[in-house]
């Protein structure tokens, strides 16, 4: 396994950078510190003159990788996703209880996240809280349209599709797979959310999961 995650590049829509930010090392600290920074100030705040303070380099250099701050975090929010398919397609493979199946699945989207060492310019941890509390963003534009036809999203969708398909193997019958399946991963975030900011509004605390709610919930609703 460590063989295989050691060899593991996580692919972004083409069309979202000008030039593929895992070909360099300028790319990766753009990456990085982009994580970093957005983290720190927000994605509002967050500019390609702020991040190119950070990493010394100029602003034009940036702009060499990504045409907008738009772009770039539709591509860590690509990126996201695409590392928790992976992780998801590899820890169901070999489960042939269908139940099991998408209770691992949405162990997987829902859980807290640890970092992986074997993305070293990446740290998955400050990653997750940029997708819990900017992902959004990402979609929600006038443009969305647009990008989802050029390809923009084909991750987030393949993911919500492997979801829906495992629900679908529980209960051939269920009419709202695709919903049920768009609505745990969602909800994750959402729960993770309020968890952190409106505990009173939410069950989710130190005790009880995200996880815990929507693997209830889901398995319920399938009954």
């Amino acid at each position: 396994m460590i063989n295989l995650l050691s060899n593991l590049k996580i692919s972004v829509p083409d069309k979202i950078f000008i030039k593929d930010p895992e070909s360099s090392e300028l790319g990766k600290r753009i990456i990085e510190h982009s994580i970093l920074l957005i983290d720190e100030i927000g994605f509002d705040s967050f500019t390609f003159k702020k991040l190119g303070q950070k990493i010394g380099s100029n602003e034009s250099s940036i702009y060499r990788y990504f045409e907008s701050k738009h772009k770039l975090l539709l591509y860590l929010t690509s990126w996201y996703w695409a590392w928790i398919e992976y992780q998801l397609v590899f820890v169901t493979h070999n489960i042939s209880n269908a139940n099991e199946k998408l209770d691992k699945a949405i162990e997987t989207v829902t859980k807290t996240i640890t970092e992986d060492s074997n993305f070293s310019h990446i740290n998955e941890v400050i990653l997750n809280r940029i997708i819990i509390n900017e992902n959004s963003k990402s979609y929600l534009t006038k443009e969305v349209d647009v990008e989802n036809k050029q390809g923009y999203f084909v991750v987030y969708k393949r993911l919500i599709t492997r979801i829906s398909d495992m629900i679908l193997s529980i209960n051939p019958k269920y009419p709202y797979a695709l919903s049920l399946a768009s609505t745990i991963v969602e909800s994750a975030l959402h729960q993770h959310f309020l968890k952190e900011h409106f505990q009173s509004i939410t069950n989710c605390n130190d005790k009880v999961s995200p996880y815990n709610f929507l693997s209830q919930l889901t398995l319920a609703t399938l009954r």
